[in-house]
């Protein structure tokens, strides 16, 4: 068991909110593993990010980003995230953080800001692709198989669920509901657009006249189904 060290209990209370006492359990039932302490927060119910989901968000910022190559603008994004006050819309970690999601959307290309966000039909579609490829498996692991693909699928076309072009073993969520915590007020993706030269324009992000409430998860509706 490695030694829980008064830093590493202060590094998940500014991350996550919890108490002292609670942030040293959590790394102590992870075995010091900060992610999965984490992980064990937000299944208690200690996180505060999980208290600010469903406030509704009417303020942020819309950050952009450029990729050069040969010093000629190649591609770039637009990102809208969106909070509850301008005062944290002005903050240098909201400001950050805008700048790591257009810098995802750039490296690797979601289709859309969260799963939720899918069409039923391209859903239902990977389902029975996967469902085809598992009939020669045991009956009693088929659906565990399937929805393995699925989050695989998932992760490669949502931006909420890809890894985080940084850091593997994060995905962009997890940066979301780490500013939620640390700013103390709920944060959303309201959307983005991404465009490349040679490329087919990606626009993802909630429809018009949506709520903005949906939580830290972000929020958004479909962009073009991948091909």
């Amino acid at each position: 068991m490695p030694e829980i060290t008064a830093a590493m209990v202060k590094r998940l209370r500014d991350e996550t909110g919890a108490g002292m006492m609670d942030a040293k359990r959590a790394l102590t039932e992870a075995a010091g593993d900060a992610e999965k302490a984490k992980d064990w927060l937000r299944a208690k119910g200690l996180s505060r990010a999980a208290d600010k989901a469903g406030r509704e968000t009417h303020e942020g910022r819309v950050h952009a980003y450029v990729h050069a190559a040969g010093g000629v603008a190649t591609s770039g994004a637009l990102v809208a995230l969106q909070c509850e006050s301008d005062f944290v819309a002005k903050t240098d970690d909201f400001k950050a953080l805008a700048h790591e999601i257009a810098l995802q959307v750039v490296g690797n290309s979601p289709q859309y800001v969260r799963r939720e966000d899918v069409p039923a039909a391209l859903v239902e579609r990977e389902r029975g692709v996967y469902r085809e490829q598992v009939v020669d498996k045991p009956a009693n692991i088929q659906d565990k198989i399937i929805e393995g693909k699925m989050n695989d699928f998932y992760a490669k076309v949502c931006l909420l669920d890809q890894p985080w072009i940084k850091e593997g073993k994060r995905k962009v969520g997890d940066l979301v509901t780490d500013a939620v915590a640390k700013l103390g007020e709920n944060i959303t993706v309201a959307g983005f657009a991404r465009l490349q030269i040679g490329a087919p324009a990606i626009f993802a992000g909630t429809p018009a006249g949506a709520a903005s409430s949906n939580g830290a998860a972000g929020n958004g509706a479909g962009a073009p189904a991948p091909e």
